[in-house]
């Protein structure tokens, strides 16, 4: 690292810092880039504001009156807009990154984008999917459930989902996506970053006591089977339908607010059209061709990502308790054994 501000040039040894859940990673300077980011922060004093705001939001809660919440987190375009519209559209109240929007709003300078948490009486189960990346090294480090912590939600109010995607297919999205707002080798490099903090963030879930399901886009191959068995790992069985998988109608324009998600206030900078596209159901779509870029697999692989996400893969297996047939093919899509 570049004295006390984390540095690209030495992109490696940032990636282990993330990788290892290293302590120095909060100390960092996080340098802005003048659109995206506009003054410098540490990691921690970013956590500190956000958790501070939170906080505001929760004063008048007491215990009985916090939902419960299903906090779904995986780097950027691993199908967590259209799993948050799942989950909407099977009645739980589905947050669109809300954390993250008081960060962003924090690193323009902004108090705005206050997330209303409706109490325990309104809506007793709640889910919410934030994601890591793409624009700044503070998106690919955040801890939206350390966050939610230390601003007093309750660690056994809480459980939180790991999502993960093919690490090469979610590249190609991101550079499909963005590189015409960031450069495609600083995207790559936030990519790696914001796959390895998977990890992290588990590690902080469990410390503590935060249940932790973890759930893969390919297991959406077979949507209807891999839904069910996600929301019965969550306890909520009663609140499934298969027409929730299959049926959107109208609800599946995802770039809209007459869907299941409920959008944030976040800076105008932030606004990508287009984004998510629309869907008349919640299925898997197969990236066309294969990933041709050996440079970025080749880093891909040497810091961890490819590991990482085989990780992903087998724990998705155990804790939905999938099926035979449906682990098998889930494994071997993924180029994994049984």
């Amino acid at each position: 690292m570049g004295g006390n501000s984390a540095s690209y040039e030495d992109f490696e040894s940032l990636a282990a810092f993330v990788r290892e859940d290293s302590p120095a990673l909060g100390d960092l300077t996080l340098e802005p880039d003048g659109k995206y980011q506009t003054r410098p922060v540490t990691l921690a004093s970013l956590q500190r504001e956000v958790a501070d705001s939170l906080a505001t939001v929760l004063a008048g809660f007491d215990g009985g009156d916090f939902p419960f919440l299903y906090c779904g987190w995986g780097k950027a375009r691993v199908g967590s807009t259209a799993l948050n519209n799942l989950f909407g559209l099977a009645g739980l109240p589905s947050f669109y990154q809300p954390v993250k929007a008081m960060m962003r709003h924090r690193l323009v300078g902004s108090d705005g984008g206050r997330w209303v948490i409706p109490d325990a009486a309104t809506s007793p189960v709640l889910f919410s999917k934030e994601v890591g990346g793409p624009y700044l090294l503070a998106e690919c480090f955040y801890n939206p459930v350390r966050m939610l912590v230390e601003a007093g939600y309750p660690a056994p109010r809480l459980h939180l989902v790991l999502l993960d995607r093919r690490p090469a297919d979610c590249l190609e999205s991101w550079l499909a996506k963005w590189s015409d707002r960031v450069p495609p080798e600083r995207l790559l490099q936030h990519h790696v970053l914001a796959s390895l903090n998977i990890g992290r963030i588990e590690s902080y879930a469990r410390r503590q006591g935060i249940p932790v399901t973890h759930y893969v886009y390919e297991a959406s191959r077979d949507a209807v089977a891999s839904a069910r068995a996600l929301f019965s790992r969550l306890g909520l069985a009663s609140r499934f339908r298969d027409d929730a998988v299959t049926d959107w109608r109208d609800k599946g324009n995802l770039d809209t607010d007459g869907t299941g998600v409920i959008y944030p206030d976040e800076p105008a900078v932030y606004a990508v059209p287009g984004l998510h596209g629309a869907d008349q159901g919640y299925r898997y779509h197969a990236r066309a061709g294969a990933f041709s870029d050996e440079k970025a697999a080749d880093l891909l692989d040497r810091c961890g990502v490819l590991e990482t996400y085989r990780r992903s893969v087998r724990a998705c297996v155990a804790d939905l308790n999938l099926t035979a047939p449906t682990a098998q093919d889930l494994l071997q899509s993924c180029g994994l054994s049984t």
